[in-house]
């Protein structure tokens, strides 16, 4: 399997280390494959669509802001 190099904020590195028993990579992995679908899916109704580019990059903001809302809450973050 490929390796790939993350950067992250200091802040956030101390928050993990918090969570050793989580396996922070693959959360990302997951993130990363959830990222991805999204994108597939634009592709597909981008492709589809009579949207303008912008209209498009709105409603990938919608939808992520509505995806991190629904993790969040299922997570207990906020």
């Amino acid at each position: 399997m490929p390796i790939i190099t993350l950067s992250v904020p200091e802040e956030l590195k101390k928050e993990m280390e918090k969570s050793k028993f989580v396996n922070w990579s693959e959360v990302a992995r997951e993130a990363i494959k959830e990222k991805i679908l999204q994108l597939r899916v634009l592709d597909s109704l981008a492709s589809k669509s009579k949207l303008t580019e912008k209209d498009a990059l709105e409603l990938g903001k919608k939808i992520n802001k509505s995806l991190h809302e629904r993790y969040a809450k299922k997570s207990g973050a906020r």
